[in-house]
């Protein structure tokens, strides 16, 4: 009976992992985006590309504080920083953006190509792929569907990008400052973030331990 039980859940979790899939549904990403991506790299990270891409070092996970996927979609699509995020367009008048985004079922849904910088995170978009989840700490705390999603995401994108080598959570970015991959023109320019929180980061750092992604520089 308990070999029965364990052949049952063993292919449980290999059916969840196999059944488990990424869905597009792209941002608007125009020749406006483009531009507006590459003066950001020149003026906030001091890089001047041809192309807005990245080169994966880092993987930042967050949370949009919007309870909705949909209110969430529509806060990344446009182009433009709305006005609401002054101490953001001070910097630039890109929008933020995000790789992923993880509805609160679960279901992961892929924004933009990996290849190319989205603005989440100060300092290490140059370097990182961002994932975001539906909801907050508070009235809408992340699920365990979004964390077992997120576990799922973070080994697919190890698996694809070998270069990867740092988990953290967005309340954590500060920790790169003075370090090789801290890239910030402006010594002033932080935000204070809480997301997605430490409770949340610790499970899925024990969901994706044997990856040996680290925390710190």
């Amino acid at each position: 009976m308990r070999f029965t039980i364990c052949l049952i859940l063993c292919f449980c979790l290999i059916f969840n992992s196999l059944s488990q899939k990424i869905i597009e549904r792209p941002i608007i990403y125009d020749s406006i985006r483009r531009s507006l991506s590459l003066q950001y790299l020149k003026e906030r990270h001091g890089l001047e590309l041809n192309e807005p891409t990245v080169n994966p070092k880092i993987i930042v996970t967050h949370w949009t504080t919007i309870p909705t996927f949909e209110g969430s979609f529509n806060a990344f699509n446009p182009v433009l920083l709305s006005n609401i995020r002054k101490e953001l367009k001070e910097a630039s008048s890109l929008n933020v953006s995000i790789h992923f985004l993880v509805d609160r079922d679960g279901t992961i849904y892929r924004l933009m190509p990996e290849n190319l910088m989205a603005r989440h995170v100060i300092g290490l978009n140059w370097c990182a792929l961002g994932i975001e989840n539906v909801g907050d700490g508070h009235k809408f705390p992340l699920t365990d569907a979004q964390l077992n999603a997120n576990i799922w995401l973070v080994k697919y994108l190890k698996r694809k990008y070998k270069t990867i080598d740092y988990l953290i959570g967005h309340h954590e970015y500060t920790t790169f400052q003075n370090t090789p991959l801290w890239k910030e023109t402006n010594s002033k320019y932080r935000t204070n973030k809480s997301d997605p929180g430490d409770d949340f980061m610790e499970k899925l750092r024990n969901g994706v331990k044997n990856l040996n992604l680290k925390r710190s520089y």
